[in-house]
């Protein structure tokens, strides 16, 4: 009888052993590596040069029909593969970049598997599908299981009532960051992506995603307990009825009982979690783009990125002028005079060019021609973007492009989604592929982060989700700006472009900003708002300010004018979250390089060993000796550069702005 038990608990472990498989994925530099458990769960883990940074880490997905792919898996397969290529991104911060990842497929029974890449600088992975059915995702498991309450740096939702994630999911991904131990945020809040864990000491770990097509994109919750960011996902609409700004939104009323619907075979987004040692290693990431789907735009030779003058930030403040300033013809004649004299590409019909509260783009106010401005504009090389809130464009996508492209209008700006379920990330793609169609450029605002688009569709040159300049307009005088200007290259713009809308020509030193609708100011210096233009990813850039505060500055004018907006090459030089950032992008032979500081002065060296042999000419705006008091207060030096490191001091709240040209 003991040799019959002792023979069964051998069979019975056997089977446990056999069932149990693990597997071990290292990055081409052998210090990043993910352990993949399959057993009564699927687990991956994360260390770096030996010290774990993410424990094992349940991954799921619930189908409808009661299926769990995740649970009790059963290996069917598996297979590798190591890469290492050149991808092209003409419109972004290099005109290539080196992908190089190792990669472990994990096949199982019943039609699906598990991606997991390894690069030098994160880990990610994500499910596919293949079955050929229609079918229902009830949830995704997402669990981040970190070592230790670690610090975290994230934007939560900023609307919404606590505990309620359906008001929550209402928000435009606008909110600075809150910093805390994971046990001290907000249970009852959700967190947008991308946000920042020190996992350990001296390294941080980037959560994002990415390739986030047809999908409902991640939120997080610490809900589940105070070591852990858990994934909650918003259910697919049910119900939806026009109202909101202008009702020009669509506001769910209820809900399905499941996050998306699938009709074919998929993979689905990437879950991303980059790691560095150094900050200014994270801000260089490209891993948003790097696993993004390839472009379904074939010709993109007539993508034509640039600046962009701008009137709703500045209220149409024309003066100097003989005409009533406002939404007419003439202001944005005006409007395309000044791009046109300094080289502008582009000017914006912001909101109120279309009639109020119709929601119909075919409504144009009696006080634009629209034909008549864009004639105008083309005699002086400059074109016209309107201006679309959502629900107005996307209940006659088709008709609108076709109608606007034929006009010779270039591109749109979306606006007010505030939603990132899965039939508005499908709304994305779709808007993005019917503007290429028609050979118009997009710019989404009022979305979530960029996650990959504007790889797989470069004619999405920006993307908002960001807490703007925007906002200056209005919030209060005890709001901190400056440090959040040095916290989201290393944390948002990780994701993508983002259409911050500097420019701004009116700065206010610490303590003399207040918030003024009409003629709104920045907070910080003028060699802040100009450095931006290089610390800042925006292949569209906006001109926040006034032509005529511009015409009154012509040396600053000049210099952003003249900035290119996508690059040949980029390089983080220096920098620490929330502390500082020192970027160089390269055009041709001409280096532009932009610095910004939080509200503490400092003397920022500027080591430009990167530069090639021979003589380079230096143009440098740098912060005046009363930026301090004055925000306005700036020098402009031209010298020629001989020593490869150059100091430059930046006031509180400060900058500055270089240009090297050899």
């Amino acid at each position: 009888m003991k040799r019959l038990i002792i023979l069964s608990l051998c069979a019975a472990c056997s089977l446990v052993a056999e069932a149990r498989k693990e597997f071990t994925l290292s990055s081409p530099n052998g210090k990043l590596k993910t352990n993949i458990v399959v057993d009564e769960t699927l687990t991956y883990d994360i260390t770096l040069d030996g010290r774990q940074l993410l424990e094992p880490s349940p991954i799921a997905m619930t189908l409808q029909d009661g299926e769990i792919w995740g649970r009790r898996p059963k290996v069917s397969g598996n297979s590798r593969k190591t890469v290492n290529e050149s991808v092209s991104s003409p419109f972004y911060r290099a005109d290539a970049m080196s992908n190089r990842y190792n990669e472990l497929t994990l096949n199982f029974k019943r039609d699906w598997s598990v991606e997991f890449r390894a690069y030098d600088d994160g880990i990610a992975y994500r499910f596919v599908s293949k079955l050929r059915k229609y079918y229902e995702i009830k949830g995704e498991t997402v669990d981040y299981r970190f070592t230790n309450d670690a610090k975290a740096t994230v934007p939560l939702v900023a609307v919404g009532k606590d505990g309620d994630y359906e008001s929550q999911f209402f928000n435009s991904f606008e909110n600075t960051y809150t910093t805390a131990r994971l046990s001290e945020l907000s249970k009852t809040r959700l967190m947008f992506l991308p946000l920042v864990v020190e996992a350990a000491e001296g390294v941080k770990v980037c959560i994002t995603e990415t390739d986030l097509q047809d999908y409902p994109g991640l939120y997080l919750s610490t809900a589940g307990g105070d070591d852990r960011l858990t994934g909650v996902f918003a259910r697919f609409p049910m119900r939806r009825v026009q109202g909101g700004h202008n009702m020009l939104q669509m506001v769910v009323e209820s809900r399905e009982n499941y996050i998306a619907r699938v009709e074919e075979p998929r993979s689905f987004p990437w879950r991303v979690a980059i790691v560095t040692t150094s900050d200014k290693d994270l801000a260089s990431t490209n891993l948003s783009y790097l696993l993004a789907a390839p472009s379904k735009v074939k010709d993109t030779s007539w993508i034509r990125p640039g600046k962009v003058a701008w009137e709703w930030w500045n209220n149409w403040n024309l003066y100097g002028v003989d005409f009533e300033a406002g939404v007419n013809n003439d202001t944005y004649k005006a409007y395309i005079d000044f791009a046109s004299k300094h080289g502008i590409e582009y000017v914006i019909l912001d909101e109120g060019w279309a009639k109020n509260r119709m929601a119909n783009l075919m409504e144009v106010v009696p006080e634009i021609n629209l034909p008549e401005l864009v004639a105008y504009g083309k005699q002086r090389g400059v074109g016209i973007i309107l201006w679309a809130g959502y629900y107005a464009f996307y209940r006659d996508m088709e008709g609108v492009c076709q109608h606007y492209a034929n006009m010779g209008i270039k591109g749109f700006k979306v606006d007010f989604m505030d939603r990132d379920d899965q039939q508005m990330t499908d709304f994305n793609f779709q808007a993005a592929a019917i503007c290429a169609k028609y050979k118009l450029l997009l710019d989404l605002h009022g979305t979530s982060k960029p996650a990959g688009l504007n790889r797989t569709y470069p004619n999405v040159l920006d993307f908002e989700g960001v807490f703007g300049l925007e906002q200056l307009k209005w919030v209060p005088a005890t709001h901190d700006q400056v440090t959040y200007e040095v916290t989201i290259p290393f944390i948002r713009q990780v994701s993508g472009p983002m259409d911050y809308t500097q420019g701004a020509m009116h700065n206010a030193a610490k303590d003399s900003y207040r918030p003024n609708y009409s003629e709104p100011m920045s907070q910080g210096t003028r060699c802040r708002q100009l450095g931006m233009y290089m610390v800042y990813d925006s292949p569209f850039s906006m001109l926040c300010d006034s032509p005529s505060n511009y015409e009154r500055e012509p040396e600053c004018t000049d210099f952003i004018a003249k900035v290119p907006t996508t690059w040949d090459e980029t390089r983080v030089l220096a920098g620490e979250m929330g502390e500082y950032i020192i970027t160089a992008r390269r055009k041709g032979t001409t280096w532009y390089v932009g610095g910004l500081t939080n509200w503490t002065a400092r003397d920022m060296e500027i080591d430009c060993s990167f530069l090639d042999s021979g003589t380079y000419h230096a143009t440098l705006f740098r912060d005046g000796v009363n930026a301090h008091r004055k925000g306005n207060d700036y020098r402009r030096e031209e010298f020629d550069l001989k020593d490869r490191k150059l100091k430059v001091h930046a006031a509180p709240g400060g900058g500055f702005a270089l240009k090297l040209e050899k």
